[in-house]
């Protein structure tokens, strides 16, 4: 199946509601592919997210850095579109890959590469 590699905090935001996820590339490909929170974390992120957490993840806490899981294979989500405009708050561009249905998974170490690789698992 198809991974990418997400640096987390975006990583778990996306199985708690992010609805896109931002890209300096477009894709074409449109359909199911796992999530992989890589080993790099996004701290600038985890701010941004913190100063709009009663807006967006209202009903969510949000993990304390140490708590983020990285380096592995966390969840699975529906690329629906690539779009290089969206009134979401989590779109930064230039493109975003539209997601619907993400869900959280079993934790299923595994190294991440760039762009969209292949992963043999029965998820």
């Amino acid at each position: 199946m198809r991974a990418l590699s997400i640096k987390q905090p975006w990583a778990w935001a996306i199985l708690h509601g992010k609805d896109i996820e931002n890209r300096t590339w477009p894709t074409h490909y449109t359909g199911e592919f796992l999530i992989h929170a890589s080993k790099t974390f996004d701290f600038e992120g985890l701010r941004w997210m913190l100063y709009h957490k009663y807006s967006l993840f209202a009903s969510t806490p949000i993990p304390g850095r140490d708590e983020f899981l990285m380096g592995g294979i966390v969840g699975k989500s529906k690329i629906i579109d690539c779009v290089s405009d969206h009134p979401s708050p989590f779109f930064f561009g230039p493109w975003g890959f539209v997601l619907k249905n993400s869900v959280e998974i079993d934790f299923i170490p595994c190294k991440g590469q760039r762009g969209f690789f292949y992963i043999e698992t029965q998820v």
